[in-house]
C-alpha cells in the first residue's frame, strides 16, 4: 500500500529554480529501511532519464552528471517529504518529472534502473522557456 504524490512542476525561464515534493505514504519500518526514492523525467520522444535519488535508510545520494551543481534531493522524514531543488534551470530540463519509490541497497549502481522501483506518481510538468 506504499503511495506516492509529486508536485510542484510549473513555467519557469531559464536560469530559474523550482522545488518538487514527492510526499510518501504507506512504509513500513521494513520498508523505510530499505526503499529510495528516486526522481525521473521524461521529456518529449526522449527516453525516460534518472536524475536524482535518495534513499530512506541511510540517505546516502546520487545524481545524474546532467544535473549536478544544480540540482540538490532531500529529504524530510517527519514529513514524509522528499524534495527535489531545482535551481539554474535550463530549457534542456523540460520534462515530465516523477518520483518513485522501491527497494534499492543504494543509489549509486541500482537508483537510475526504473525496472527496481514498485510504485510511481502521476508526474508534474516542468516547462523551462523564455
Amino acid at each position: 500500500q506504499v503511495h506516492v504524490a509529486e508536485s510542484g512542476g510549473g513555467l519557469v525561464q531559464p536560469g530559474g529554480s523550482l522545488r518538487l515534493s514527492c510526499v510518501g505514504s504507506g512504509f513500513t519500518p521494513d520498508t523505510f529501511n530499505y526503499y529510495a526514492i528516486g526522481w525521473f523525467r521524461q521529456a518529449p520522444g526522449k527516453e525516460r532519464e534518472g536524475v536524482s535519488c535518495i534513499h530512506l535508510g541511510n540517505g546516502t545520494t546520487h545524481s545524474v552528471d546532467s544535473v549536478k551543481g544544480r540540482f540538490t534531493i532531500s529529504r524530510d522524514n517527519a514529513k514524509s517529504t522528499v524534495y527535489l531543488q531545482m535551481d539554474s534551470l535550463k530549457p534542456d530540463d523540460t520534462a515530465v518529472y516523477y518520483c518513485a519509490t522501491g527497494p534499492l541497497p543504494y543509489c549509486s549502481d541500482y537508483g537510475f534502473y526504473p525496472r527496481y522501483y514498485d510504485y510511481w506518481g502521476q508526474g508534474t510538468q516542468v516547462t523551462v522557456s523564455s
